[in-house]
């Protein structure tokens, strides 16, 4: 990361005190941007990362996911992290480059310690794939209604009806610089099945039986190879949709508790 800046931002939905962090990424010069709010814990930072068609504000502008998610942060008194992160990246190596720069200039520079990174839908499956590529930065996950294969969600994307999934996949597809079969060993790097070794810390996962948006088999899959590790928990929402996990508060309680 070249340069990184905060001002303080003030809106509608905004808490006090909450700041824009501004910064050009080392990868290619590109300028983003997300929001800080420091807590009275200093060292514990939870990191919320936005969903599909998005932006790096959208804990605090959609209403469902503000009043779901933000008291339930706030008691734990942990700073909270968002970022926008190249838009609808699905965690591509530009994008998980640039976390891994904010994520340790905080721990250097602000006295971070310990991160949660709780997320759902694109942002979810990019939690889940940060792990995989920098466990070393991630004490925590909480994935609500993700993806653990981006090969295998990007073909099944592809031969669906609804528009929204081939804007998934056209997204994913930019931001891989190809599909899975051109730049195949990109896509092994980035899928969590493949690399579930790196799942040392605990991580909560959510899913609806009946998503639409990403499919329950990929929740399915991931859990099955996790299903002898103490440190993972997976849970799904009978005939849920896409958002159903969404509402799930089980998950911060249990990896605060498992720290």
């Amino acid at each position: 990361m070249k340069e990184i800046s905060f001002k303080q931002v003030s809106g509608e939905f905004y808490p006090e005190g909450l700041q824009r962090l501004e910064y050009i990424s080392a990868v290619d010069d590109v300028r983003d941007w997300g929001t800080f709010l420091e807590g009275r814990k200093r060292n514990l930072c939870i990191v919320v990362l936005h969903g599909h068609g998005s932006y790096g504000d959208q804990l605090y502008t959609r209403r469902d996911i503000r009043e779901n998610w933000l008291p339930e942060f706030l008691a734990t008194g942990a700073s909270l992290l968002t970022l926008n992160l190249r838009g609808n990246a699905w965690m591509s190596p530009s994008a998980a480059e640039d976390l891994h720069a904010v994520v340790e200039y905080f721990k250097e520079k602000r006295g971070v310690q310990e991160t949660i990174f709780y997320s759902g839908s694109m942002g979810g499956t990019s939690n889940l794939i940060y792990a995989v590529l920098y466990p070393e930065d991630v004490n925590g996950i909480i994935a609500l209604g993700a993806a653990s294969d981006l090969a295998s969600y990007y073909q099944w994307c592809c031969v669906q009806s609804e528009p929204i999934l081939h804007e998934i996949a056209q997204a994913i597809k930019t931001s891989y610089g190809g599909e899975p079969n051109d730049v195949l060993s990109i896509y092994q790097r980035h899928s969590v099945v493949e690399n579930t070794k790196q799942l040392t810390m605990p991580v909560y996962f959510s899913h609806g039986g009946a998503d639409k948006i990403i499919p329950v088999r990929q929740a399915r899959v991931l859990a099955k190879k996790m299903r002898n590790c103490c440190n993972f928990i997976y849970h799904e929402v009978p005939d849920g949709d896409h958002d159903s996990p969404l509402y799930d508060k089980q998950g911060l309680h249990w990896v605060l508790s498992h720290l």
